[in-house]
């Protein structure tokens, strides 16, 4: 159990500033506790329940025009990329390995996804990014392609966070506009999650919810902590943030670590 509390309260601690990761470094570590079908319904679990917590710190600072057409898009897409998710869940992978006792296996949607968000990692650590902004008017896809991927296979946070950063929003109002936003998504998913095969997953996290409990009052704390500590950081260490921790996440899901 305290594997899964440490892990939480520093993933969550970290992804405040960043907008996305807790997902990404939670889900390897409820996988040695259950089936990874099942780890990735306890972790949309605790991510969800940290989200409504961040919503409470920092939604008021969200921006509400964003939301909307970011967040609208990412619901419904959400919903279609968990479909396909149940679609594909047979499909072989294309290559495995062992990462001490736990296998990792290369699939063509994780290579496809992983490759995404290293291009997007280094564009955002890319000196010429900095005089790049997206116009409103581009929100809808950017919300389609993020709820589509965070109903694929979990990773929402990175490609909102690429779009959500390039609009100069300040800190507060770009982190309050992206917990939102996750919000939704997080509810799409789930939801559709069981009403397909999740449900006899979400039965087996009801029997394990001490461990489940534990991880989302393990997230609200290093929550609480990330945002008091909010107003020290500067916008420009979060944009290095996000590329590097982009680069680290996708190339984990090229080779199937995540």
């Amino acid at each position: 159990m305290w594997t899964v509390c440490i892990a939480a309260f520093l993933s969550a601690a970290l992804t405040l500033f960043s907008g996305f990761g807790l997902g990404s470094l939670l889900l390897p570590v409820f996988a040695i506790f259950f089936p990874i079908e099942t780890a990735v319904v306890a972790t949309a679990l605790v991510h969800l329940a940290n989200n409504l917590f961040k919503g409470v710190l920092l939604g008021r600072h969200a921006k509400l025009e964003v939301v909307l057409r970011f967040g609208i898009p990412a619901l419904c897409a959400a919903i279609v990329g968990a479909w396909v998710l149940d679609s594909l869940a047979g499909a072989d992978p294309l290559a495995a390995w062992k990462l001490g006792s736990r296998i990792c296996e290369i699939t063509p949607a994780g290579i496809v996804i992983g490759l995404l968000v290293v291009g997007f990692s280094m564009f955002e650590l890319h000196p010429v990014s900095r005089q790049v902004g997206f116009d409103v008017r581009w929100m809808p896809l950017g919300g389609a392609l993020s709820g589509f991927l965070g109903g694929l296979s979990g990773h929402q946070g990175a490609m909102r966070t690429a779009f959500l950063i390039r609009l100069g929003l300040e800190k507060e109002s770009f982190l309050g506009t992206g917990i939102l936003c996750a919000i939704l998504v997080d509810l799409a998913r789930l939801s559709t999650y069981a009403t397909l095969a999740g449900g006899p997953r979400l039965a087996d996290v009801s029997g394990s919810s001490t461990l489940v409990a534990a991880g989302a009052l393990s997230a609200f704390a290093g929550s609480w902590v990330g945002r008091r500590l909010l107003p020290k950081v500067e916008m420009e260490w979060i944009h290095l943030l996000v590329g590097v921790l982009l680069a680290v996440l996708g190339l984990a899901i090229v080779v199937g670590i995540v």
